[in-house]
């Protein structure tokens, strides 16, 4: 009997089958030729079909259950559709496997040159993926070249690491270490140059007399140690600053640019102290300790007594309403708007905020979105200025320091009944 081959097999019948007694494969395998033979005419005759190859090996599996045979029917064939329905259709004519009754119904006829497509289809669209995976963008090529260029540039100047600009360059820009160099090179800027730790060599004072100086401090203590140290031995003209918590090398390229823009005068930033988080500020230094609340005088007291005794019929002069009206604070004169007209002329364009305290004197200037960090750290604040909208997150951190002028370069976004908010338009 022979076998078709696996590689010409096109369809697959499948059907199942119940007798009413015990049979064997045997049984069912001579029921299927034995009962199918004539019916559909010697051309599709399952014996003369398998003998030449169109039918393929019958697989039979049979299950016994309460002395009851059941089971499955498989049969290959590399006839064409009309065909291998034809004979699927006439195994349902079996009605007797062995000795006993049964019935066959068929299940289907599956199509494996479908199965075989949705896998060739999967397969093509995995390993299409994998392969517009592996093509780099333009774009991503240009950069990692110009970064591995941009590395391979650091130098030397006055026996410090540096970029290739800072020997020719107006203004460099003084890092701690090595490392902050490489990043700043990989970003496109090449005016840098590396101190090499707290310790500051000798030669900064030179380099300090021949470029304008700007210092780039890591967002830690480390920073503070060598902004102090390096203000002792060279001139600075300007500082800026990593995020909080963050050193130089660890910032991507718009944290980079963010932090340069940003930055202040030296004698302006000297005043300021670095902002801290909630978690390592010291409970002693916060203005809004219980300590600090309970020493803070009050405008205003009320006994305890019961509000029905408090607001009588009789005292009709006093509403509850009037607790919370703040008193009006006094007309600015000539010194004041002055003042103020400098102020927001100075701070027009730099998108940052400075403090003054209750004398006016300058606590220092941070952008417009530390602002609320660093008015909590300084004593006495009176007036905010900003080069931004007065927003509600603005006159709220001011409203908590007891602030008592908002300047602003732009219109305000709404009103507060405790701080007086200035434009420019009021002081003309």
């Amino acid at each position: 009997m022979a076998k078709i081959a696996q590689t010409s097999v096109k369809y697959l019948i499948k059907a199942k089958f119940k007798a009413d007694g015990m049979v064997e494969k045997p049984d069912v395998i001579g029921a299927l030729f034995g009962q199918t033979e004539g019916l559909l005419g010697s051309d599709l005759d399952l014996r003369e079909l398998q003998r030449t190859g169109r039918i393929g090996r019958i697989e039979v599996i049979i299950n016994v259950i309460q002395g009851k045979a059941h089971g499955s029917v498989s049969i290959p064939a590399s006839l064409d559709g009309a065909e291998t329905s034809l004979i699927a259709a006439a195994l349902e004519t079996i009605d007797r496997v062995g000795p006993c009754n049964a019935k066959i119904m068929v299940d289907g006829v599956e199509d494996l040159r479908t199965t075989k497509r949705k896998y060739i289809v999967d397969r093509a669209k995995s390993l299409l993926s994998s392969l517009l995976t592996q093509v780099p963008e333009t774009t991503t090529i240009t950069e990692d070249l110009m970064k591995t260029i941009r590395s391979a540039e650091i130098t030397e100047y006055q026996g410090l690491a540096a970029g290739p600009d800072v020997a020719t360059a107006e203004e460099i820009i003084v890092c701690e270490g090595r490392a902050d160099v490489m990043v700043l090179l990989k970003h496109g800027v090449k005016n840098a140059i590396a101190v090499g730790g707290t310790s500051m060599p000798p030669q900064m004072a030179k380099i300090s007399k021949e470029h304008q100086l700007t210092v780039f401090l890591d967002g830690d203590r480390g920073g503070d140690l060598i902004f102090k140290e390096l203000k002792a031995i060279a001139d600075i003209d300007f500082v800026a600053r990593a995020p909080e918590g963050k050193e130089v090398e660890e910032l991507t390229k718009k944290e980079i640019f963010t932090a340069l823009r940003d930055k202040v005068p030296a004698d302006q930033a000297k005043e300021l102290k670095p902002i801290q988080t909630q978690n390592n500020r010291k409970p002693q230094n916060s203005r809004f300790t219980k300590d600090a609340r309970d020493t803070r005088p009050r405008q205003k007291t009320f006994d305890q007594k019961p509000r029905q005794e408090r607001f009588t019929k009789q005292d009709r002069s006093f509403t509850p309403r009037e607790e919370f009206v703040p008193p009006q604070k006094s007309t600015m004169d000539d010194d004041l708007k002055e003042f103020c007209k400098k102020q927001l002329n100075d701070l027009m364009g730099t998108r940052a905020a400075a403090i003054f305290d209750e004398n006016r004197v300058f606590a220092g200037r941070v952008p417009v979105k530390e602002l609320s960090k660093a008015i909590k750290q300084v004593q006495n604040p009176s007036i905010v200025v900003v080069d931004a909208d007065a927003d509600r997150d603005i006159i709220s951190a001011s409203e908590s320091a007891n602030v008592s002028y908002i300047l602003t370069t732009k219109k305000a976004q709404t009103t507060s009944r405790r701080v007086k908010i200035i434009t420019n338009e009021d002081l003309k």
